[in-house]
């Protein structure tokens, strides 16, 4: 049965909040997995860059005494050559973290803010995001 405008505005803006929530708790988990698995990238570009004559030339001891234009050079090639397989670290890591703690499942549907009776999606599925109930072992996903 189709609820009031009234209601539906209310119930809309709950589903709307809630699968808000949802989507930022997503995105702060990825951005602290890509933050941790790629910060040896992020430190061998930074003293690359930081002890290049060309680009910040820091007056730092290490950069006067072990580092010079070339293995500044040739840190930040490093850095750049190992950056792609640590993001596909990353998005395994995440990916994989994601399908076990099932976050996908918690986006509610539109239909719960516009039909009466509509049960939450993870209520349906034994709690929420599904944790109570058993791990379905025949679902396989490869990334």
């Amino acid at each position: 049965e189709p609820r009031s405008a009234w209601c539906c505005l209310a119930w809309t803006l709950v589903v709307v909040t809630m699968n808000s929530l949802v989507f930022f708790m997503n995105l702060i988990l990825m951005f602290v997995i890509f933050t941790i698995v790629l910060l040896p990238t992020i430190v061998v570009v930074y003293f690359g860059f930081q002890c290049h004559s060309q680009v910040l030339h820091s007056a730092a001891r290490y950069c006067k005494s072990i580092l010079d234009d070339n293995s500044s050079s040739a840190l930040i090639i490093l850095g750049f050559v190992i950056m792609s397989p640590l993001i596909v670290v990353a998005m395994a890591i995440y990916c994989s973290l994601a399908r076990r703690l099932r976050l996908f499942m918690c986006f509610q549907p539109y239909s719960r803010a516009v039909y009466k009776g509509v049960k939450w999606r993870w209520y349906e599925e034994g709690g929420l995001c599904s944790c109570a109930k058993g791990w379905n072992t025949q679902v396989k996903a490869w990334v």
